[in-house]
């Protein structure tokens, strides 16, 4: 078996062959090309094909050998670019391994960064950079993650060791550890790992770049991809591509960092550029959902120069895309890098916000609009707030990651959550985390607040989509799994007690609040006119087509 260049895609290396299309090289990878192609700065990369992936599921130990052939190829293109060398241990290239389908799929496929790491390689990234503390921060979030994701192992040995390693240290972050530090804790996830693994960690580069390309083809056919393909009609066929990609670092220090940012509020709608961004970290810390991404205005204040080309970027994809998009990317020492863009998941309510304000801008035309809004139950769409005037008895506070408000009987997993939708009640899912496998339960319960969080973590995103009420980042929630019970402040109730929350105002009741109930009439409004505009430009159209019949 041999792969031919239309299976094989690059950007921005030197010669590249043409991009092919979305079915061909995925979503992700596409709009990465159209990102280069303005101009805009985009890693090197080369992506296999989702026929490629197709072939692996279908033949893994087939595609084995053509793939290694196919990967010492492309990767020597990607060293060429970057004039760097895969597992050298002088001037080291490290690469992430991404998914990406050809219909937007967000948290629901695997991703791993920092491939190429090993004991040796990690002295090079120091050698290179200057930044021991990057090399080591990197290979231990690898070292992690490559269990995780190839292994299927369990986060919670290497959280236990990274939460002894803080207290030790005196921290309340990893981002606060020192390179020594590091280097003690990759020594403990290295050997966590064997012990997990059952076999060592591998120190060949391209065995790891292997594995993680098969994992990330097997994630396809996870049960959270197969969940959100069946909720969203999705077919099972087309498969993933995998884009490998030329690391930048978010993690290199004070004037580096990782974010998502939306053009528009996904939630309500606003013309407003919507962040969450962390220091000193990685793009994983983000849309992972197990970490706050609250350094958005310490961004504003730390690198103007970064926030004002974010503005630029904003305006840019909107006028190239022509939708509001969410794109991810990496500052790596005040030099902003972008991972990938797309449509951005918004509430129903968002939906019809932004479709108005980019006809009233021009941007798209009122038929595309209202192709947009097919599918949307515009009569039925509300806003509830708090009902002004009114005592509410509050538990706590979190930050906002939606619209509207929501409450039923209290969910620690998924299970919990389908099991009491199934006697008839409503559920409320409650979780340390922001996590995609929750995906199932989030789908069945009415809305989503989690102890640590990001606005923009995947499972956010995926719950503003499905038009579900969130709040993320509750400092004050504590949770007993074994217990099965919860404590705000200090209130403790148990799984099955009601609790509701405001994803806009970003507070917790015990009860059902009062309510008052908005409706989009301006924007209903312009749809009206939309839709008889439509039906008189027919009308003549309609009447000279039935005289020809």
């Amino acid at each position: 078996m041999k792969y031919t260049d239309k299976q094989i895609f690059e950007i921005g290396l030197p010669g590249a062959r043409d991009a092919g299309s979305a079915a061909d090289m995925g979503f992700k990878a596409h709009n990465l090309g159209r990102m280069a192609h303005l101009g805009l700065k985009v890693p090197e990369a080369f992506v296999l094909g989702t026929a490629i992936c197709r072939d692996f599921l279908k033949h893994p130990a087939k595609s084995r050998t053509a793939l290694h052939d196919l990967l010492v190829e492309m990767l020597r293109r990607l060293e060429s670019a970057s004039r760097l060398a895969f597992g050298g241990n002088r001037k080291p290239l490290l690469v992430s391994v991404r998914s990406g389908a050809p219909v937007s799929m967000p948290g629901m496929m695997d991703t791993l960064l920092n491939i190429g790491l090993c004991d040796a390689t990690v002295h090079g990234l120091i050698r290179l950079t200057g930044n021991p503390r990057l090399a080591w921060d990197s290979y231990r979030r690898l070292v992690q993650q490559f269990a995780e994701v190839v292994h299927g192992a369990e986060a919670a040995p290497f959280r236990a060791a990274l939460d002894a390693a803080q207290r030790e240290a005196g921290v309340d972050s990893p981002r606060e550890l020192d390179f020594r530090q590091l280097a003690q804790l990759t020594r403990e996830f290295l050997a966590i790992f064997r012990d997990v693994a059952g076999q060592p960690f591998p120190q060949d580069p391209l065995e790891q770049a292997e594995a993680a390309i098969a994992a990330v083809f097997a994630s396809w056919n996870s049960e959270r991809a197969i969940e959100y393909r069946r909720l969203n009609d999705l077919p099972d066929s087309i498969g993933t591509a995998v884009t490998v990609q030329r690391m930048v670092f978010g993690n290199a220090g004070g004037t580096s960092g990782a974010g998502v940012a939306f053009t528009r509020d996904p939630a309500g709608g606003d013309n407003r550029l919507y962040v969450d961004f962390l220091f000193n970290s990685q793009g994983e810390d983000v849309v992972s959902g197990r970490f706050a991404a609250g350094d958005a205005e310490r961004l504003q204040t730390v690198l103007p120069e970064v926030w004002a080309r974010l503005e630029t970027v904003r305006g840019t994809l909107e006028a190239e895309f022509r939708d509001a998009q969410e794109f991810e990317f990496t500052v790596q020492d005040g030099e902003l890098f972008l991972l990938q863009t797309r449509s951005g998941k918004r509430t129903p309510w968002a939906a019809l916000r932004i479709a108005v304000d980019q006809v009233r801008e021009g941007l798209i035309a009122p038929d595309e609009a209202l192709h947009r809004l097919d599918g949307i139950d515009l009569d039925s769409l509300e806003r509830k707030r708090l009902a002004p005037g009114v005592e509410q008895e509050m538990l706590g506070r979190a930050v906002p990651a939606g619209i509207g408000l929501a409450g039923g009987a209290i969910a620690l997993d998924a299970a919990a959550a389908q099991r009491l939708v199934a006697e008839g009640r409503r559920a409320l899912l409650v979780r340390e985390d922001t996590l995609t496998e929750d995906i199932a339960g989030l789908a069945a319960c009415e809305g989503l607040l989690t102890l640590r969080g990001s606005r923009t973590a995947h499972a956010a995103v995926v719950a503003r989509q499905m038009g579900k009420p969130c709040l993320v980042g509750c400092s004050q929630l504590a949770i007993d799994a074994a217990a099965r019970s919860i404590t705000l402040g200090a209130r403790t109730l148990r799984e099955g007690d009601p609790l509701w929350i405001d994803a806009e105002a970003g507070l917790i009741f015990a009860s059902e609040p009062a309510v008052a109930i908005e409706k989009p009439l301006a924007e209903l409004a312009a749809v009206s006119a939309w839709r008889n505009a439509q039906t008189r430009d027919a009308g003549p159209r309609a009447k000279v087509r039935l005289g020809q019949a």
